[in-house]
This record gives structure tokens, sequence and C-alpha cells, in this order.
């Protein structure tokens, strides 16, 4: 039965694969066509391109699909009782979720799996929202494949009806999941200092989806010569989709010991979401510099935190059986206690601070490609979320009312591409003084996906701004690598109201090494900073990079993406030893989607 439902529920699937246009193939044809013919050879050269270079051709499912528009074709099915579950794993290399029948064929993928330790049937189906013998509501099918996508051990999903076997009172369906190399780890070395650093992780110890991950630094010219840092996860405990984080990390300027229990609204459905943590965090934070200082002054902070929340999503009422509304009314609240035992100024105070929120939240996906992955199947959140929070802050020495609000939006279409928009405001009133308030902007533009042949194409545009209002002394803010310019790194630089300009170009190419794939970009940044609660950001010249440089990435393993810049900084600080070009590695993506899921209600932030 099993056999028979997967080739009924493959022939669906492939159904829904776009063959690449012959046409479109004259572009990088030829580069192809050379490559191959060279591995062919019976020489050394032509037998390293066999082993290394992939050439088979990607079957690729069409990009631009509204999640919604693949529900209406179920909706049929709702509220049928779920008949049979059927679930098909599959190991990291060598198969395809296109194409069941394909396999590892050759020592390395074979040698690949047998290290890695497949997902367990059983954590696969802890992921659905569905269950045997119980009716299928709306949006369980597009819900479940998209909570199976976005976990961390999982590279791809495919849940489809077996609409051979379905009746007018019950359907059977089929599960297909394929696996990332979930084992993963990094480490370096200095010749000259002695300087190390190892990494280790592994996102699904023993098929069961544990997460744990470790870094030791050693030789270090610092007070202490190592560093040592831990994590340890769990998701969906008993299937509450409840997740447990431990965290230890125990270096020379930051050490943290904590233990958390969450859960998100993890589903346009969700209705209950909550967490409670608690930490311990020593911690060493840069104050602002005296006209007499010559060096960067610091001062040690140390506090405890217990923090607790919970959420309710109310569903308006449909009268369609068919659809639920995607709109959310939601109500939030938060109490966090923090006492400090060391603090560098008198601006901080053992405190409680009680928040309570109301918003609204519609929620939407789109799946594409070649977003932030390298030909993985990506979900877009689109849709609105809008909140207001309110909260009183009772302190030993002085009590104050908290005041904020967020509206964001984001639209996406296959003809324009993506639009995210952002504003949001918070501030502190104390005895009818604002204090600590911020405002925060920011909008990101993805362009549609320009094709040749397998070469493709996107633009990146990222801007925002964070304006400080009454902010203490010792807030500032930086403009470094993700907080304003990538590869840039200073100290000095620094103020109250920051603005910056990110631009991208991306382009994929149809290269492949040992299942890396390859793709370069180019991008341009710019940053204003000014310090002062009245002064503007533009009033001096910009801080600005341009450069090149490439990514590489192998979907179908854990680690990150390799990434190596070139960049070029025309204008730099005084009594700083960045040079104006600069050769840096980075392992995590510049840009990111915002997703519309409610979280926490919580005090705006300045960072």
């Amino acid at each position: 039965m099993l056999l028979a439902s997967v080739g009924v529920c493959q022939a669906q699937v492939q159904s829904d694969s776009t063959q690449v246009d012959s046409v479109k193939q004259s572009f990088d044809a030829s580069i192809i066509a050379n490559l191959k013919q060279m591995s062919e050879r019976k020489t050394i050269v032509g037998k390293v391109l066999k082993a290394l270079l992939d050439f088979d051709p990607v079957n690729e499912e069409a990009y631009g699909q509204n999640a919604e528009l693949i529900h209406k074709e179920y909706e049929k099915h709702n509220y049928k009782v779920v008949r049979r579950i059927d679930i098909m794993t599959l190991d990291a290399f060598g198969y395809s979720i296109n194409d069941t029948s394909k396999a590892p064929d050759n020592f390395f993928k074979k040698a690949g799996n047998v290290l890695h330790v497949k997902t367990g049937r059983g954590e696969v189906r802890n992921k659905l929202l569905f269950r045997k013998n119980e009716p299928l509501k709306p949006l369980d099918l597009i819900e479940s494949e998209r909570l199976l996508r976005q976990t961390k051990h999982i590279l791809d999903a495919r849940i489809i009806v077996n609409e051979e076997t379905t009746t007018n009172d019950s359907v059977d369906i089929f599960v297909l999941t394929k696996d990332i190399f979930s084992l993963g780890g990094s480490g370096s070395y200095s010749l000259s200092s002695g300087k190390g650093r190892v990494s280790l992780r592994e996102l699904n110890f023993l098929g069961q989806a544990h997460q744990v991950q470790g870094t030791y630094k050693f030789n270090l010219d610092r007070p202490r010569p190592w560093e040592v840092a831990g994590f340890y996860t769990v998701e969906n405990i008993g299937r509450t989709y409840v997740t447990a984080d431990v965290a230890y990390v125990n270096e020379n300027y930051y050490k943290e010991k904590s233990l958390a229990l969450s859960r998100t609204f993890f589903s346009t459905n969700t209705k209950y979401a909550g967490a409670v943590k608690a930490s311990w965090i020593e911690d060493r934070f840069q104050l602002p510099n005296t006209p007499g200082d010559t060096t960067l002054v610091y001062g040690d902070i140390g506090y405890t935190r217990q923090d607790v929340w919970l959420g309710r999503a109310l569903q308006p009422k449909s009268y369609n059986l068919g659809y639920e509304s995607r709109g959310r009314i939601i109500l939030g609240a938060r109490v966090i206690n923090t006492n400090y035992k060391t603090t560098p100024t008198d601006n901080f105070q053992d405190n409680t601070l009680m928040l309570g929120s109301v918003g609204y939240s519609i929620r939407k996906y789109y799946k594409d490609r070649y977003i932030f992955g390298f030909g993985r199947t990506e979900d877009i959140p689109v849709g609105t979320l809008f909140s207001i929070t309110g909260g009183y802050q009772e302190g030993d020495i002085w009590d104050r009312t908290y005041l904020g609000t967020s509206l964001s939006v984001a639209k996406y279409g296959s003809h324009f591409g993506y639009l995210f928009g952002r504003a949001g405001y918070g501030t502190y009133i104390r005895d009818d003084r604002w204090e600590q308030g911020v405002l925060d902007l920011e909008g990101l533009y993805i362009s549609k996906l320009s094709e040749w042949g397998n070469w493709k194409l996107r633009h990146y545009l990222l801007g925002r701004g964070t304006i400080g209002i009454n902010r203490y002394p010792e807030e500032l803010l930086f403009i470094n690598d993700e907080s304003g310019i990538r590869g840039f790194r200073s100290d000095i630089v620094r103020g109250t109201r920051r603005v910056s300009v990110n631009y991208e170009a991306n382009l994929y190419t149809p290269l492949s090494l040992l299942g890396f794939r390859l793709a370069t970009f180019i991008f341009a940044d710019a940053a204003w900073l000014s310090t002062g609660n009245k002064s503007s950001p533009f009033r001096d010249k910009p801080y600005r990079s341009y450069g090149i440089g490439f990514r590489l990435r192998n979907e179908f393993l854990s680690f990150s993406t390799i990434q190596f810049t070139l960049g070029y900084y025309p204008q730099l600080p005084l009594n700083t030893n960045m040079q104006d070009f600069k050769l840096f590695k980075s392992s995590s993506q510049y840009y990111d989607f915002r997703d519309f899921q409610f979280t926490r209600p919580g005090v705006a932030e300045f960072y």
C-alpha cells in the first residue's frame, strides 16, 4: 500500500515540476557542455571533474506559488476524516524529493548517508497539524508542510493527498521529507599567535530533533586564555510544540546561564503561546568617552532575570466552512523581573516590568526559490501586523510608564518581487518626561528573479533608521557589520541616531562543486550617524563601503553559507587599524524576512 501511495503521489509531485526551456539553456550550455566533455576523458583531470562536478540538470519547481492558491486545491477535502498517513523520510545525499526513484550513485554520497541518522517518522508526525482518524481542518496541509520545511534539520517537504484513494468522507495523505546532513563544525588556528577555535553542532541528534552546539577557543590574548559556550535545544516536546533551551556561556567579558521553555504562534491557527525563562548574565558595557579619555572605557554589568509571558489568539468568525479567516486578534501579557548585582552607572535599578499588548495579525505564505537559498523551496511571509503595547515599570528608585506601537506590512508578487515596510515607536514616561524613546523604521525590497538559462539574478535594497529620543548617555549605536556597513568594525564610531542603506546584486550560477552551489555578488553600503537628541544624522558625510564577493552553499549540509568578501572603505575614522581594503569571511546572510507571527510583548529595541 505504501509503495502504491508513493507511486501515485510521486506522479503528482512530478506533474507540478516545470521543465527547463531548452532555449534558455543557450546562455550557459556551452560552458556546461565543455566541462562535461572534459570530465568524460580518461585523464586525471577528467576523473577529478567527474567526481567533483554535478552535471545533472536541476528539476526545479515553479516559483512564485501562492500557498493560499495551493490550499484551494484541497478545499474539497476539508473536514474529511484522515484515514491513513504514510510518511517517507529521505537521507541527505543522492535522493530527490521530486523524484523518489533517485538514489546515491557514488561513494561520497553513500558514505555521507552512513554517517547520518535519518529523521524518525515519529518526529515528522509530531510536526503535523492533522491526526489519523480526525477531521482535516482548513490550512492543515499547507501549514504542516511549511512547518516541516522550516525545521532546521529538514531541507524540504511535500504533503500530498492521494486523490485515487480519496472518498467522499475520508482521505489518505502522503508526507515526504528530505534531510540535511545535520552534523557540522568549523575551526581555525593561527600559526603566528597560536590562537584557535573549534565548533561542533548536531541539529538532529540520533534523528530525534535535539540540537547540540558547542564552541571552544584557546590561547587567547585576554585575561583568561580560553572561552567556552554550549547550547542544547529540544523542539516540540510531546507533540505540544513547546521548545526547551539551555545555554551556558563562559567567556572573558560575557557569561550566561539560562533555561527556557517556549511556545510560539507557530501556525496561523495557533490559539496559545508563551514562555518561561530564567537567566544569569555578566557582561562588559562600553561607556561614553569623556574629553580626557585616551582609551575606550568599559563598565561591568551583572544581573539575574525572570521572564514570563502568555499570548492568546482570537479568530474572527468565518461563515465559509471551507475557509478560515487568516486574521487574528492577539492579546499578550508579560512580566520581567530584573535584579542587578553590578551596574556601570546609576541608570540601572532593580525593577519589575509589566507589559500588556493587543495586536492584529494577517499572514500568509508564498513559495519561491533563490531568495536566500540556492534552489530549495522557501516560504515568503506576507501580511500585516499591528500592535499596541503599554506597561508599568516598578523600580527601587523610580517608577515609570511604557507606551509603544508597531506596524509591519509586506507584499509579494512574481512580477514585482517582495516589498516590506515597518515603523515602530516606544518610550518610557517618568514624571511627565519622555525618556529612552526610539523611532525604528525599516524597508526591504527584493526584486523578481531574472533568468538567463540557469543563471539567475536578484537585487536587494534595505533601508533602516533608528532615531534615539532622550536616551541615556551610555546608550549609543554602532554601524558595525549587520548594524550598518558589512565588514566595518570600530568601537569609536557611535551615535544616538543612525540611518543606513544597503544594496546588493546576487548572481546565482549553475556551477556545483561537491554539492556546493556558487553565487557571486556586488554590494554598496552607506550609514549616517549623529550624537545628540536633536542633531540630524545627515549633517556629516556617510561612512561607505563597496565590494564584491562570492558564496558557496551546500543545501544538504547543516553549516551556514561560506562567504568571502572584498570590501573598499573610502572613509575611515581616526585611531583605527582598519585598512581601505579588507578581505573578510562571513557565515550569515545580510538580509532576512520578517515574519508576521505575533511575538511576546516587548520594549522597542535600541541597538
